[in-house]
């Protein structure tokens, strides 16, 4: 009997934590991304939208900006989840491989700016502490993450255009590669 007594009071502390972390969500990460994505769209209006799609369709010329520059700035300005967002002014065929680029970078980044991604500083920070416990240098790991993170990104990126590419001709689609179609 006592088996299932402690069972069944592990089994509602699973959904008692559950409920205790998403009510935490509601107070900090929610709000947190609602106001970001209000001050976005706020900056977009501002700044217009037109020389945001400018912006966009000089970045979508070649692979460096559209896979290291353009997910660099906008993880750095946004941080995750928002930076995804800069995705909607690319065109379709790019956007993809911009979701690729920009994802893996809110993760290779966290060493050196924190504020991209919090809710996965945990790994970064079980990493650096064993780096820690070696004596070694947690900076140097970190900008060796980084550099390595934004090579990986552009390779990603473009591999995810072939990706695309294949698919659309498979599917027999045809995705618009410059911002004015």
């Amino acid at each position: 009997m006592d088996f299932v007594v402690k069972f069944a009071e592990g089994f509602i502390k699973l959904f008692q934590t559950g409920a205790t972390t998403f009510i935490s969500w509601m107070g900090s990460i929610v709000p947190l991304v609602l106001m970001l994505m209000v001050a976005m769209n706020a900056f977009i209006k501002l700044l217009g939208e037109d020389k945001v799609t400018a912006l966009a369709k000089v970045a979508s010329k070649n692979a460096v900006t559209r896979y290291m520059i353009l997910p660099f700035v906008s993880a750095f300005m946004l941080g995750n989840p928002m930076s995804m967002t800069m995705g909607r002014f690319l065109p379709e065929f790019y956007k993809p491989g911009f979701i690729a680029a920009q994802m893996q970078f809110c993760h290779t980044s966290n060493g050196i700016f924190p504020h991209i991604n919090p809710g996965e500083l945990f790994v970064w920070l079980g990493i650096a502490q064993g780096i820690q416990t070696l004596g070694l240098n947690q900076m140097e790991l970190a900008i060796r993450y980084l550099l390595v993170g934004l090579v990986m990104n552009f390779v990603g990126g473009w591999t995810t255009d072939f990706i695309t590419a294949t698919v659309c001709k498979q599917q027999g689609i045809t995705l618009s590669k410059t911002v004015d179609e």
